[in-house]
């Protein structure tokens, strides 16, 4: 048997590989940083081998409660993903699976890998009405791509859409993959309306370099992303440097910043409750964006979530909060699931790349139902 991760996302340590049924590993930190839970590995030569694989530092991770009811996510060939038996004793994470195949791979969420990045912003690009183009380079040299969709003028509402400040949220770049997907439909009515009235400017995926590290949180200087808004620096978070320069340049009336979380096994909204001038307009708006969506898709809900700011107490260093005070604007974190939908459960699945797709499609009809009040 062996084990690999030389490949984007990779991320794993081997422990002990000398029986099929007690194969021992260790998830790695982040890059320069303290975080750790993603794990992305290739397990080759237990085919018809009965497996138990145990990451005997799952309890040690950033985010341990993330191992209940969690199943990690298995694939033969990297496109369809499916979830295999998974428990936690609070120390060990245990995997248990029977391959059918001689290679397969494991991982915390199904990847999003950096070669799909650069096909859908290429292949959007394609569409008169999508430009591509970049915002500035990471610490490692690579471009932040950003889509334009729709034709500017000042008097359309202008909608920015960030996703992955935080690599290992996968499920975020999917969510953004349906979502560009729906906007260059040009059969779709709603897409066309939206985008009489809106321009869109988004950033697939705003740590190039976390996500090809493996990191969960992190990107190149281990520094995180979300909590950079406040003072970005060129030298530790150009990411979010070159970004706030962009919204400076053309305005921001609706922020969607694009997450998963760990813990809670529902999709839901962070919203500004503690930014100064909440209440009134914000608060309005806020509160019809998340009636609207709950209204027109099942598997998004209100009644689990983080707890709300207290007035005057959100930190503005998170980027859907920062954006809102900055700009005057609605600023929204959409959270995904890393485990499973609990009010739609899917037991071979759960939460999926899929469904992740279907909820970034579905948001272009919230939009249009709300964006009226986008002033």
């Amino acid at each position: 048997m062996k084990i690999s991760t030389n490949f984007d996302s990779g991320n794993i340590e081997v422990v002990s590989l000398n029986s099929h049924d007690n194969i021992q590993l260790r998830i790695r930190k982040d890059t320069q940083s303290e975080f750790l839970q993603w794990f992305h590995f290739r397990l080759i030569g237990a085919q018809g081998y009965p497996c138990t694989i145990k990451i005997i530092n799952a309890g040690e991770t950033s985010y341990p409660e993330g191992w209940q009811n969690y199943y990690a996510c298995a694939s033969y060939d990297r496109n369809s993903w499916f979830r295999v038996p998974t428990t936690f004793n609070g120390k060990e994470l245990t995997i248990e699976l029977t391959p059918n195949e001689n290679s397969i791979y494991l991982a915390y969420f199904p990847p999003y890998s950096y070669e799909r990045h650069l096909d859908l912003v290429s292949t959007a690009q394609s569409e008169d009405i999508c430009v591509l183009d970049t915002l500035g380079q990471t610490l490692e040299g690579r471009e932040i791509d950003f889509l334009t969709l729709g034709e500017f003028s000042q008097e359309k509402r202008k909608i920015w859409v960030v996703a992955r400040q935080h690599p290992g949220e996968t499920m975020s770049e999917w969510f953004v993959e349906g979502l560009i997907h729906r906007l260059l439909d040009s059969d779709d009515p709603i897409s066309r309306r939206i985008l009489e009235k809106c321009v869109f400017y988004i950033v697939p995926n705003a740590n190039i370099d976390g996500s090809i590290h493996g990191n969960l949180r992190t990107n190149a200087a281990g520094i995180n992303l979300n909590r950079e808004w406040g003072n970005p620096s060129q030298m530790k978070s150009p990411e979010v440097f070159h970004i706030l320069k962009k919204m400076d340049e053309t305005g921001v009336d609706l922020f969607l910043d694009i997450h998963g979380d760990e813990a809670l096994p529902y999709c839901f909204i962070s919203g500004i409750e503690g930014i100064p001038n909440y209440p009134g307009r914000l608060q309005m708006l806020q509160e019809r964006f998340i009636e609207v969506w709950e209204a027109m898709n099942p598997d998004f809900q209100s009644k689990h979530g983080y707890p709300k700011n207290e007035p005057g107490k959100a930190n503005l260093n998170i980027g859907s909060k920062a954006v809102a005070n900055r700009y005057g604007c609605l600023g929204l974190t959409i959270e995904l699931p890393f485990k499973d939908n609990a009010n739609l459960p899917d037991r071979a699945f759960g939460w999926s790349p899929e469904r992740s797709i279907k909820m970034g499609e579905s948001v272009v009809a919230v939009l249009l139902q709300v964006y009226k009040g986008l002033r």
